[in-house]
């Protein structure tokens, strides 16, 4: 990623500048989750998109702010609705702060990233970013009514990472290529890109929960499984396991809570169902599809640069 780090330096500079409001108790708590080391996967993405087409002005680097206070504020808000332990390797807003206001400090994020988007004066910006807004908000609440009811097949789960993930990245590409100008085939080819990269990266992520060591995740292992979240791993074993296997597996999502030894069962479960290797191809799958969505775009840096993003979604460690 070195390539990208004069990148990361003026996208971490725009973020600090555009956040703040006269609210000093705001900027603390949105400071607590935008500054939290994240990747700024999202804004290099539409970085990159914009580069991709053509565009060079810095003023990119306003827009690519955008996706990543959306991305934030939903951070805030998903450890209210889940109430998360760990977060970026750090306690939660809402544990530190409260409910409220980790969800008004989140409001506050979506306006921002809303209103700066209305400033390129460019109503197809403005309208992806309403809308990637309205699938997030569906993508949590279909999650929300499957939580604990064992009733998720891979068509409804691909439909909230859809939703939840991947739309967001999908757009994080797709206003980059609009701020450039760039044709429609451009606009569709990284809108894919972006589509498969954040369907791999959340299927990878769900790999993590299950296999990643925990201070290095950045969040705690297990997690999805206590809060009975169907990730795909566990939809594949579900359908692969004998049925004594899989009551108990859904016994254990139901109950909303494991222990470590039940963990580790469900993870040898798992490996014994192939859930995880199943869940892994297809994430590779997804990264080959995004890198050959690139292939209209004539060879250039920037361009094997973003195959080698995607190669970094797949191989990640958190």
């Amino acid at each position: 990623m070195d390539f990208f780090q004069p990148d990361f330096l003026k996208i971490e500079t725009t973020l600090k500048r555009h956040f703040a409001s006269h609210i000093s108790f705001v900027n603390q708590v949105s400071s607590h989750i935008l500054f939290a080391g994240g990747k700024r996967l999202r804004p290099l993405l539409t970085v990159c998109a914009a580069r991709l087409c053509g565009y060079e002005d810095d003023d990119v680097y306003d827009l690519s702010a955008v996706p990543e206070y959306l991305h934030a504020a939903s951070l805030l808000h998903d450890d209210v609705v889940d109430a998360g332990e760990m977060r970026r390797g750090k306690t939660p807003a809402y544990k530190i702060w409260g409910n409220n206001a980790a969800v008004l400090v989140g409001d506050f994020l979506y306006a921002r990233a809303i209103e700066l988007a209305t400033r390129f004066e460019d109503i197809r910006i403005a309208r992806s970013i309403s809308k990637t807004v309205a699938l997030m908000s569906e993508g949590e609440i279909i999650q929300l009514l499957h939580a604990k009811v064992p009733s998720f097949d891979e068509d409804t789960y691909l439909d909230v990472i859809y939703r939840k993930t991947a739309a967001l990245i999908s757009t994080s590409c797709r206003i980059g290529a609009l701020m450039a100008k760039g044709s429609l085939d451009e606009i569709e080819a990284v809108s894919n890109y972006g589509l498969y990269l954040g369907q791999a990266f959340q299927m990878v992520d769900d790999v993590l929960d299950f296999t990643a060591d925990s201070n290095e995740f950045g969040k705690l292992t297990g997690t999805d499984l206590a809060e009975g979240k169907l990730t795909l791993p566990i939809v594949v074993a579900l359908d692969k396991a004998p049925r004594k296997k899989r009551d108990k597996l859904m016994s254990l999502l139901c109950q909303g809570f494991t222990s470590s030894s039940d963990f580790l069962w469900v993870k040898e479960l798992l490996m014994e169902t192939g859930g995880i290797h199943y869940t892994i191809k297809k994430a590779r799958t997804l990264v080959e599809s995004a890198c050959e969505s690139l292939d209209i775009f004539s060879d250039s840096i920037i361009k094997t640069n973003m195959k080698i993003i995607a190669l970094y979604v797949l191989e990640r460690k958190k």
